[in-house]
């Protein structure tokens, strides 16, 4: 008995201490780091102007720190208006190679919506505070070495988070609620729509389908636009592919004038119709898969601004699809290429005798496409 109870107290003590051992085993110990004491690049007082292309870049560079276990350190970049003190900071940045390097390349496009954040206007000139943080865990330790740079903002517009159309001279008319929405493309500071304008009436951009606080117009000269509600018109009733670069306040407006379908061996088109808002359509096409020999590649040619393009597949060769709807069916421009069979699409179904085909540009779609109906 007495045996028994000894192995019982021993496997109560034995239990305790292996419990003990796991639980320190698992408590999470912040690893200490040290604070980042010199900063090597750009200079102090730097003054840049900033651009519009997104390949424009300002390298920030600093000296390492050192973690307690001379682990890996992670790294910040964190901006500031001048009276700030960084506990709030205006944007964060993380350092190159997943935020492990001692340096970090920020676009002109990211500094120049920084400035936006800190108050300066489009085209003028104001001053960013910036320093290191350095870290290991939940603890940014906030390097008390500060640089300022001075930038130039690009003088764009700045871009709103939503674009649509709207006005008499638009397929939705002046009733708000039926505006068209613009496309964003990406990096956001670009927009585009594919639609049809009535010659002599107004045509405007806004923010918002029920609370507009930004409105904007195209200048006489067809090339700039501005934030205005004076409206815009064209001479010419058409079909438009509209494109606005908010970065450098320009817009092309260019006139559709034809989209065909074209099957590559017989060489056979056949010209779709404008359906509205972005969308163009051909009923009862008669495939022809025999000529020559058996093909069922297609691809289409677009006319825009006098010059064909051609519309085909993101890929150069392809197999016929398994379905009719998919990525698939995703239309890409191809404006130099002529050769008749490169990036064409095939039918998913060769036995068919009759088909109705879609193009879709519609701003309210993920992707511009196409579908074989039949």
């Amino acid at each position: 008995m007495k045996k028994n109870k000894l192995s019982i107290v021993f496997f109560i003590l034995a239990f305790a201490a292996f419990a003990g051992c796991h639980k320190d085993d698992n408590d999470f110990k912040e690893v200490k780091v040290t604070e980042v004491s010199t900063l090597y690049a750009p200079d102090d007082g730097r003054n840049v102007k900033l651009q519009s292309g997104g390949s424009a870049t300002l390298y920030f560079e600093w000296e390492k720190a050192v973690a307690e276990d001379n682990g890996v350190v992670y790294y910040d970049v964190l901006f500031d208006k001048p009276n700030g003190d960084f506990s709030s900071p205006l944007f964060v940045v993380a350092a190159d190679n997943n935020g492990t390097s001692t340096g970090s390349s920020i676009t002109h496009k990211v500094l120049n919506n920084i400035g936006k954040l800190a108050g300066i206007a489009s085209g003028e000139e104001g001053k960013l505070k910036w320093t290191i943080a350095s870290s290991r865990g939940l603890t940014r330790l906030v390097s008390q070495k500060v640089r300022t740079i001075n930038i130039t903002r690009t003088t764009g517009i700045d871009a709103p988070d939503a674009l649509f159309l709207t006005g008499e001279g638009t397929e939705g008319g002046a009733n708000l609620a039926q505006a068209l929405t613009v496309k964003a493309l990406s990096g956001n500071n670009e927009f585009e729509i594919y639609t049809k304008l009535v010659a002599g009436k107004k045509y405007s951009f806004v923010d918002s389908k029920t609370s507009v606080s930004r409105t904007f117009s195209v200048n006489t000269n067809g090339t700039t636009f501005k934030e205005s509600a004076d409206g815009a018109t064209v001479a010419k009733d058409g079909i438009y592919k509209i494109n606005l670069d908010f970065s450098t306040a320009s817009v092309s407006i260019t006139e559709i004038t034809k989209l065909d379908f074209i099957m590559c061996t017989p060489e056979k088109r056949e010209t779709l119709t404008y359906q509205g808002k972005g969308v163009w359509r051909v009923n009862d096409i008669v495939p022809d898969f025999t000529t020559k020999w058996p093909d069922d590649r297609y691809f289409f040619w677009i006319t825009i601004g006098g010059t064909e393009q051609k519309l085909g597949s993101a890929n150069k060769d392809n197999q016929p699809p398994a379905s009719t709807t998919g990525a698939f069916f995703y239309v890409n421009f191809y404006p130099t290429d002529k050769n008749p069979w490169d990036y064409s699409f095939k039918f998913p179904n060769r036995t068919v005798k009759k088909c109705s085909i879609t193009v879709t540009f519609s701003a309210d779609a993920a992707n511009y496409t196409h579908e074989v109906i039949y």
